[in-house]
């Protein structure tokens, strides 16, 4: 059988598996409704022939999200919820939708090639593939590294000491895969940024949802994890590529917000004395950044910045964004686990 034959063939079997549409697309808005428009006018450009359920999760904005989606991308649908954090807003939105494969995509990014066909397309074909990742770009057309290594210490303290720009980058320091050539392959990874992953939705059941007591930030790196603890594989696939705009500069609450999720990643995953040696590797960051901050107006604004996050390590400064939640929503329904039963090792 030839390879457009086999793959019209898989995707028709997996059609018939009950799902209503091939692909949900997830995008939160938190007031964010001035990247809406050039995002979603270039996701339905990239659909191709796949049944697609796009989502606007608005999250409690007070700008025009809906009236903008409601207007102008009439196919979409809009989930409104309370602001308790990104990965509260991407469940409430997983919770309705039924797709075989559900893409979390930032507001910030544009779709410039590929389409989510092939990638639906493809994923068909790797039944052991869990989430994937594209190729990401910023607006100046610069790759951007999305390719990760799961965080531990040692890595933490490669970061601290700045090894991104070190010319010659041992692999076992810093989580970032900065050999760029590999961004044009597709290759196994640990974890890729949350601005675009694509994960399917058996391997979703069977690692659970987003973990809510992550209000932003080390949430994709979490599920990452345990989708791949439940057995499926992680990858970077250059078959699409996007533009994620980011935002830019340094902000006191975002950074604070950064280490203090990550320390309570440490916390759920590694032993105390790991999670330790961990938290001492990040302080050890943002003490040398405000140590050595730099000259000028940047430098003291980064100062400003590394000391508010230390406070916040130190527990004298508020969490940004108020305490983070003490539960989050089950791994997953009686439904979801039932049909989650069969582990990703056993697929053939």
């Amino acid at each position: 059988m030839k390879l457009r034959e086999a793959v019209k063939a898989v995707t028709l079997l997996a059609r018939s598996s009950g799902a209503l549409h091939d692909i949900a697309i997830i995008t939160v808005s938190t007031n964010e409704a001035h990247w809406l428009r050039p995002c979603l006018s270039t996701v339905f450009a990239h659909l191709g022939d796949v049944r697609a359920d796009v989502i606007v999760v608005d999250n409690e904005s007070h700008d025009e999200t809906s009236q903008l989606v409601a207007s102008e991308f009439p196919d979409a649908r809009v989930v409104r919820c309370r602001n308790h954090g990104f990965s509260h807003a991407n469940n409430r939105a997983l919770m309705s939708v039924d797709a075989r494969y559900v893409l979390f995509l930032n507001p910030d990014t544009e779709i410039v090639e590929g389409t989510f066909e092939q990638l639906v397309r493809a994923m068909d074909l790797e039944p052991r593939l869990g989430l994937v990742g594209v190729r990401q770009i910023d607006s100046d057309g610069v790759l951007h590294p999305t390719i990760r290594r799961f965080p531990n210490a040692l890595r933490a303290l490669g970061d601290a000491l700045a090894v991104d720009r070190w010319p010659v980058r041992p692999k076992f320091l810093g989580e970032r895969e900065m050999d760029l050539a590999v961004y044009d392959t597709e290759v196994v990874c640990d974890w890729v940024s949350g601005s675009f992953m694509l994960a399917r939705r058996e391997a979703i059941d069977s690692a659970g949802f987003l973990d809510e007591r992550f209000f932003m930030y080390s949430d994709e790196t979490d599920l990452c994890r345990r989708i791949r603890t439940a057995g499926w594989e992680i990858r970077n696939w250059p078959a699409m590529t996007i533009i994620h705009h980011g935002k830019k500069g340094l902000s006191k609450k975002i950074e604070s917000l950064g280490a203090y999720t990550r320390i309570a990643y440490a916390r759920k995953h590694f032993s105390p004395l790991h999670t330790a040696a961990y938290a001492a590797a990040v302080f050890a960051r943002y003490a040398l950044r405000a140590m050595i901050p730099g000259g000028g107006e940047e430098g003291r604004h980064r100062r400003d910045v590394c000391r508010t996050v230390i406070k916040t390590m130190l527990g004298r400064a508020p969490v940004p964004y108020g305490p983070p939640s003490e539960l989050s929503v089950r791994i997953a329904t009686e439904q979801h686990r039932a049909r989650a039963t069969d582990p990703a090792p056993s697929r053939s």
